[in-house]
């Protein structure tokens, strides 16, 4: 599988899109508004670069609400601290980064009921397809970046998941579990590991000097790399898969042949890549913990509602393996298991929020 050419959530505004099914990553980029104010509010005050123009990107946009209460929340910052400062406020040129699979027909279409122009400030927006795995803009051309659910994704499946004969050491799994050996759990950080550190580095080349970037990705609230006893959605659905394989609805070896490039750090992980990487400091590292639905719906009503969000982001890796026509299947069992966990434990997500701020000092 190649990730670049397979990733995307799922695109239209249908039943299973990720239009209609993204309300948790919109909840807690709400509840994250203040931390994206402050950060954009830093680049504004300390800005003596920017000639009259700000770059600003949002990495892994998708085509959802939440690119564009990102853009909105970042035109209101800069245009009221502008205004505090006295200051003639900047024009905006805004890029919108995703895979090339992403359903930019859908992004660029829900952009027409945001007013960007005015008679104070012009906002320029435009789409920028590529990996953040590599470089996408000039070299110190950036002064803010924002990237919310992504860099938790990979760059690959990571190397080393099959024994020396070619069998698969994640037997019966797709992702970190309790039954995962430590070597796949290794071969995990060491893949989040160096695509953090490259994430970082592009960053930095593009950045000019004291610009922020800020990241949200889903991560867990244990030193255990299996999550303890946080809720991991791909374990869910690794769950449900191998349900699917004793039913003999699908073969054990496609199981066996498939791990998600799917990676949730801890707080401690992510601190150490960012401080051996060098280029960046950081301003801000917390971890929120959030449910995933409304607590007041019955059971089987939350259990659906999070079976389709899961849908939106997993779908496309996984029907590319495991075939379409086990789709509905699928996250028909995910939302009766879900519905079994609920009689007795919530369905609650950690987000770790990281705000960086480019070393004057680093030499690119």
């Amino acid at each position: 599988m190649d990730v670049k050419e397979v990733l995307c959530m799922n695109g239209g505004e249908g039943d299973n899109s990720y239009v209609q099914n993204s309300t948790y990553i919109q909840k807690v980029a709400r509840k994250l508004k203040p931390l994206l104010e402050n950060a954009v509010r830093a680049v504004v005050l300390e800005d003596s670069q920017s000639h009259g123009l700000l770059n600003i990107a949002d990495l892994g946009c998708a085509s959802g609400a939440n690119t564009f209460f990102v853009i909105a929340t970042v035109v209101d910052t800069v245009k009221s601290t502008c205004q505090e400062l006295n200051r003639a406020t900047p024009d905006l040129q805004i890029y919108l980064n995703d895979l090339v699979a992403n359903d930019f027909n859908s992004l660029f279409k829900g952009l027409t009921r945001i007013q960007f122009q005015n008679e104070n400030m012009s906002c320029f927006v435009m789409g920028a397809p590529g990996s953040f795995y590599g470089l996408l803009f000039p070299r110190n051309s950036m002064h803010f970046l924002h990237s919310c659910y992504c860099v938790h994704w990979l760059s690959q499946v990571p190397p080393g998941l099959t024994s020396e004969g070619g069998l698969p050491l994640n037997k019966g799994a797709i992702c970190i579990s309790k039954t995962s050996p430590p070597l796949v759990s290794k071969a995990y950080l060491s893949q989040f590991q160096k695509d953090l550190t490259l994430f970082l580095s592009c960053r930095s080349k593009e950045m000019t000097s004291e610009g922020r970037t800020v990241f949200i990705l889903h991560g867990r609230s244990s030193e255990d790399p299996t999550g303890g006893e946080d809720f991991i959605s791909w374990q869910h659905i690794s769950k449900a898969i191998s349900d699917l394989v004793s039913e003999g609805l699908i073969e054990e070896e496609k199981l066996d042949s498939f791990n998600v490039p799917y990676y949730t750090a801890s707080k401690e992980e992510i601190i150490d890549i960012v401080e051996k990487e060098g280029s960046f400091t950081v301003e801000l590292i917390e971890t929120s913990i959030d449910h995933f639905v409304d607590e007041d719906m019955d059971n089987q009503s939350k259990a659906r509602k999070i079976a389709k969000n899961f849908r939106c982001f997993s779908e496309p890796v996984l029907a590319y393996h495991f075939g379409n026509a086990i789709m509905d299947k699928l996250y028909d069992k995910i939302a009766c298991n879900l519905t079994e966990r609920l009689a007795t434990k919530t369905c609650e997500q950690v987000s770790i929020s990281v705000v960086l701020r480019r070393k004057a000092t680093f030499t690119k």
